[in-house]
């Protein structure tokens, strides 16, 4: 499994954040529609606290990694300059000096503020804004938990009634009440519903100078509060309105929500009343308008609206449906305005571009296969290679180093592609990772999530280097561990020996065929070759002989005894992509006739076609030219 990209994820956040606000803004729209076309439903709670969690789907939906079977909009991609790849030979000071003061690559940027890449400033813009966003988060709880101590604190000062004690309760139970505790308090404020898990009903003890009935209408709103779990409402929605403080639209739903919850209170406890006993109502309600001393919090006031404080607007508004109630529409206008709700939510993700973050050279992003891929091919990790088309034929006495073949442009640096699983065996055998031709057997893991088909089953030493199973090698280079990987390379000279860590790539990935960094030209593939067969390398015995006795190839022209390993890979393009038409394909290894020793690497270039892949067009063929050669 891939390592978490932390700039990716910041970049990603910071996105969401603004896809949130973008779903905000559409959801409150609707739902302002709604409350102007359907005001029966704007009264609703499901409406405005459905309107909050469609933003937070939206926020969720991108910054998980992006499903594109749902997006529309294009993934943007962010180029970021790499490094220049290392020299194979040490660079004089003056070239140093040289390329210290050259533009940085890809996109013509320089390291100034002003011409810094966009990368940069997406990276720096996401650590700001989580920063940012901590604080803010910070600040709102500060804000709540002080406000739940001064409810606390005003609960505490007042004294514990029980029903029979107070004329609002006149036609309730104690089990009807039970096991919400009252407490009266000697505070200018409105009776209010507070505590989510221990709730409690504070009265003001100015509520007594009210008359009786109003008094019974007023604590029963507070109960129908409780029976209608509002509190639970609230709380979800205060929650919602925390993790995205950043977002006003969620503030303005929760307020939307408060104000339908205090119009389903009063629904709920007049209706089938008289209207005197309406009116009663409505006259407590504005004789709470200036007794609204209400710290923001979990609680719920009888005079006061979480739309805008309990002031007088609202109050009004109020009272307005309590003499004239709005219609009731049926159920199809809920799922109606829902379902408007699920659809802007699923639209407003769908067109919200997604991040994709890469380098310009080598690529960052994790290395993806080709659905194509032969059992040989290694990676489709991009290459560097010249405009032309690659065609090397190298032989070298393994005993004296004298070239005896030298054909085509054999100064090309590119991967090595499934070649170097020759060194990865080495490695794993002088370690003790390996034991034998047959062991260590892993079985297959789904979560290898291998492209390739033919894979996805459990493999031993021999049947690895047959198949040329990547995900093997993986796990081999996970047991070695990156640093002893790099230790193994350094020591036997390899190619560029650059096995770089890479943003969005796994170590044990970074360090096997798949590196996006290493390269290695054919005469530094029979360089490392002469050592492994004249065995001048510090590993074992034991892995030289199991390893040229797993590398053997059944089939040997004209008397040869032949040891090679196959590779492939895609062949780079100008413009820095790889060619989907175009592979490379290696072979290389020694070969053995009359007690006489050569070493050998090929380097073809192939189309892509159904029929083959490169690296088995390219054993092919050097088998066909060793049979003709007279060496």
């Amino acid at each position: 499994m891939m390592p978490i990209d932390l700039d990716i994820v910041l970049a990603r956040l910071l996105l969401a954040a603004a896809g949130s606000l973008a779903a905000g803004g559409a959801v409150w729209a609707v739902a302002v529609l709604c409350r102007r076309t359907l005001p029966a439903l704007a009264q609703q709670r499901s409406l405005w606290l459905s309107g909050q969690v469609a933003v937070a789907a939206v926020f969720l939906a991108m910054l998980w990694p992006p499903a594109e079977s749902l997006r529309v909009m294009p993934i943007i991609e962010i180029v970021e300059p790499a490094a220049a790849p290392m020299p194979a030979t040490p660079a004089s000071a003056e070239a140093h000096a040289a390329m210290a003061a050259a533009p940085a690559p890809g996109l013509g940027l320089t390291s100034s503020a002003a011409d810094r890449p966009l990368s940069a400033w997406v990276r720096d813009a996401g650590r700001a804004w989580l920063v940012l966003y901590l604080l803010g988060l910070l600040h709102t709880l500060w804000r709540w938990q002080r406000a739940q101590r001064l409810l606390e604190a005003l609960a505490a000062s007042g004294r514990a009634l029980g029903a029979s004690e107070h004329a609002g309760f006149a036609q309730h139970t104690t089990a009807q009440v039970s096991p919400l505790a009252v407490v009266e308090v000697d505070v200018a404020m409105s009776p209010m519903l507070l505590g989510l898990f221990r709730p409690r009903l504070l009265l003001p003890r100015h509520l007594r100078g009210f008359d009786t009935l109003q008094q019974q209408l007023i604590v029963e709103h507070e109960l129908t509060h409780w029976r209608r779990r509002d509190l639970h409402w609230s709380a979800a929605a205060l929650l919602l309105q925390s993790l995205f403080w950043f977002n006003p639209f969620m503030r303005l739903l929760g307020a939307r929500l408060g104000w339908a919850q205090e119009f389903g209170c009063d629904r709920d406890v007049l209706r089938g009343r008289p209207p005197a006993e309406r009116k009663a109502y409505a006259a407590a309600l504005v004789a709470q308008l200036k007794l609204q001393y209400r710290p923001a919090g979990m609680a719920l006031a009888f005079g006061a609206s979480e739309a805008n404080g309990g002031h007088a607007p609202t109050l009004a508004a109020r009272i307005g449906l309590i003499r004239t109630p709005a219609t009731a529409r049926g159920a199809w206008s809920r799922w109606v305005a829902l379902g408007s709700l699920a659809a802007v939510a699923i639209a407003n993700f769908a067109l919200q571009p997604a991040l994709a973050w890469q380098a310009a050279e080598p690529a960052i992003e994790p290395v993806r296969l080709l659905a194509r891929h032969s059992p040989d091919i290694a990676a489709a990790q991009p290459i560097a290679t010249a405009s032309a088309t690659l065609d090397c034929t190298m032989m070298v006495d393994a005993a004296s180093g004298a070239a005896l073949v030298r054909e085509g442009t054999c100064d090309a640096s590119v991967t090595p592609a499934s070649t170097f699983k020759i060194a990865i065996s080495l490695m794993g055998f002088d370690s003790g990772v390996l034991r034998d031709d047959h062991a260590p057997y892993l079985p297959y893991k789904a979560s290898y999530a291998s492209p390739n088909p033919s894979w996805r089953h459990g493999t031993d030493p021999a049947g690895w280097l047959r198949e040329s199973i990547v995900w093997y090698s993986q796990q081999v280079t996970k047991r070695l561990g990156p640093a002893s990987v790099r230790g193994y390379v350094q020591a036997f000279d390899y190619g560029n020996r650059n096995l770089a860590s890479v943003a969005g790539v796994d170590d044990a990935v970074a360090v096997s065929e798949l590196s996006p960094t290493l390269r290695i030209t054919p005469q530094q593939q029979t360089d490392f070759l002469r050592k492994v067969v004249n065995r001048e390398l510090a590993v074992s015995q034991q892995a030289y002989d199991v390893t040229a006795r797993l590398l053997k190839v059944d089939a040997a022209p004209n008397g040869w005894e032949v040891h090679g390993k196959t590779g492939t890979a895609p062949v780079r393009l100008a413009n820095g992509r790889a060619d989907r038409d175009n592979n490379i394909g290696w072979f290389v290894g020694w070969t053995v006739r009359d007690g006489r020793k050569l070493v050998f690497a090929r380097l073809m270039q192939h189309p892509v076609t159904s029929e083959s892949y490169a690296g088995l067009k390219t054993r092919e063929a050097f088998l066909g030219e060793l049979a003709q050669r007279s060496l």
